[in-house]
C-alpha cells in the first residue's frame, strides 16, 4: 500500500475539507467583486481599476505571507488569516446594508478588495504548503494529491462565480453573509490541518525581502522550475486579460447579462477539471514533460482563436479549452513543486513562484482600463502571441530536463 493510502482520512478532514471552504470564499470574492462594480457602474474602466486594486494588494502580501508560514506553520497561519477574512467581509455586509448606494458602499467595496485580497493569500500560501506536504508523503504519486487540490480549486471555480451572481441579484449583504460563513468554516476546519516544518530559529524573523530573497535563490538553484514559472508567467498575460476584460466584453461586446460572465468562468473551471482529471492518469502514463507540452499547445491555440471569436458561444468555447490547458501545465508546475523544494524552503520559495505567476494579472486590469472597448481584441491577439512563445520556449528549454523525466 502506499504511504499516502494510509493517511486518507487525514488528507481528506485535514487537507481536502478546508482547502475547499477556502477555495470557495476564494473564488466567490475574487468574481464576484468586479461583477458587483460593473452593476452599479457600467464602467469598464473601474472594472478594470476594480481588478487591478484587487491583486495589487495580493502580490504586496507574498513576501510577508510566505516568511509567516515558514515560521508559525501553516494550519495556525490558515486558521488567522480565514477568520480575519470572515470579520472583514462581515463588516462589510453590515455597511453595505446600512449604506447600499453612494460613496460609503463604494469606498466599502473596494476596501473589500483590498483587505479579503491579502487575508486569502496568506490562507492560499498556507493551505498550498499543507497540500504540498501531503504530496511528499505520498511519494511518487504526488500528483495524485496535486491534482485533486487543484480539482478542488477549480470546482470552486466552477460554482463561485455562478453562485456570486446570483447572490448579486439579492443584493451585496447577501452574498457577503455568504463568503463569510464560507471563511469561518475554512477558519474552524484548519483547525485539523496537520502541522507543516518550520524554518530554524535562527531565520530572520521581521523581514518580508528575506523570505523573497530566499525564495528567489532557491528558483535560481532549480532551473526546470524558473523555466516553467516564466512560461506560465507569460502565459498569465493573456489569461488576466480575459479574466479583467470578461465582463466588458460579454457584456457590452457581446450583449449578454452579468450572470452570462459568471457562467464562461463556470465553463472555464469544468473544462479545467476534466483536464485535470485526464492529467492524473495521464501523468502516470506519459510522464510530466508530454502532458505539459500537450497542454501548452492547447492552450496557445485556444487563445489565439478567442481574440477573434465571433459570438458569444464560441467565446465561451475557447475560454473553457484555453483555462483547460491552463489547468494541465498548472497540474505540472504543482508536482514539480513539490518534487524539488526544500520542505523548510517552501513557504518562501512558494510566495516567490506566485508572486511571479500573479504579477500579470493587476497588468492586465491596468490595459484594460487604459484601452478602449472596441480595441481590446487586438490588445488579446497581441498577448495571446506572447503566449505562444513563452510556452515555445519554456517547454523546448524542459524537453530533456531530467526533473521532468523523473
Amino acid at each position: 500500500m502506499p504511504r499516502h493510502a494510509r493517511h486518507t482520512a487525514g488528507l481528506m478532514g485535514g487537507i481536502y475539507l478546508p482547502r475547499t471552504a477556502d477555495a470557495l470564499a476564494f473564488a466567490m470574492s475574487t468574481y464576484g467583486i468586479p461583477l458587483l462594480v460593473l452593476a452599479t457602474t457600467r464602467s469598464a474602466t473601474l472594472t478594470g481599476a476594480a481588478f487591478a486594486l484587487e491583486w495589487i494588494p495580493r502580490l504586496a502580501a507574498f513576501g510577508w505571507a510566505g516568511s509567516v508560514v515558514d515560521r508559525r506553520g501553516a494550519s495556525v497561519v490558515f486558521h488567522l488569516a480565514s477568520l480575519g477574512r470572515a470579520l472583514a467581509l462581515a463588516a462589510g455586509a453590515v455597511l453595505l446594508y446600512l449604506h447600499p448606494s453612494g460613496i460609503v458602499a463604494s469606498v466599502t467595496v473596494m476596501a473589500l478588495a483590498a483587505t479579503t485580497g491579502v487575508l486569502t493569500e496568506f490562507s492560499y500560501i498556507a493551505a498550498e504548503t499543507a497540500g504540498a506536504a501531503a504530496g511528499r508523503r505520498a511519494g511518487a504519486r504526488a500528483h495524485r494529491v496535486q491534482a485533486v487540490l487543484l480539482g478542488i480549486d477549480q470546482t470552486a471555480t466552477l460554482t463561485g462565480p455562478a453562485l456570486a451572481g446570483l447572490l448579486l441579484l439579492t443584493g451585496p449583504p447577501q452574498m457577503l453573509a455568504v463568503i463569510t460563513a464560507l471563511s469561518l468554516l475554512a477558519a474552524l476546519l484548519a483547525l485539523r490541518t496537520p502541522p507543516s516544518p518550520v524554518a530554524p530559529a535562527r531565520a530572520p524573523r521581521n523581514q518580508a525581502d528575506a523570505g523573497l530573497l530566499t525564495g528567489w535563490r532557491t528558483i535560481r538553484s532549480l532551473p526546470a522550475l524558473g523555466w516553467l514559472v516564466t512560461g506560465l508567467t507569460v502565459s498569465n498575460l493573456a489569461t488576466g486579460l480575459f479574466q479583467a476584460a470578461g465582463p466588458v466584453i460579454v457584456v457590452q461586446h457581446f450583449g449578454q447579462s452579468t450572470t452570462a460572465v459568471g457562467l464562461v468562468w463556470s465553463a472555464a473551471a469544468g473544462a479545467t477539471l476534466l483536464a485535470v482529471t485526464i492529467c492524473r492518469f495521464a501523468i502516470d502514463r506519459l510522464g510530466l514533460w508530454p502532458v505539459g507540452a500537450a497542454c501548452a499547445a492547447l492552450a496557445s491555440i485556444a487563445c489565439l482563436a478567442a481574440a477573434q471569436a465571433p459570438d458569444y458561444r464560441s467565446y465561451l468555447i475557447l475560454v473553457a479549452l484555453l483555462m483547460a490547458g491552463e489547468g494541465g501545465m498548472t497540474v505540472v508546475l504543482r508536482t514539480l513543486r513539490s518534487r524539488l523544494i526544500p520542505p523548510e524552503k517552501f513557504g518562501s520559495t512558494l510566495s516567490v513562484t506566485i508572486l511571479i505567476l500573479l504579477l500579470p494579472f493587476p497588468v492586465a486590469g491596468v490595459l484594460t482600463a487604459l484601452t478602449s472597448p472596441e480595441a481590446l481584441g487586438h490588445v488579446i491577439t497581441v498577448c495571446a502571441a506572447l503566449q505562444a512563445l513563452g510556452l515555445f520556449c519554456a517547454f523546448a528549454r524542459l524537453r530533456t530536463d531530467p526533473a521532468l523525466h523523473a
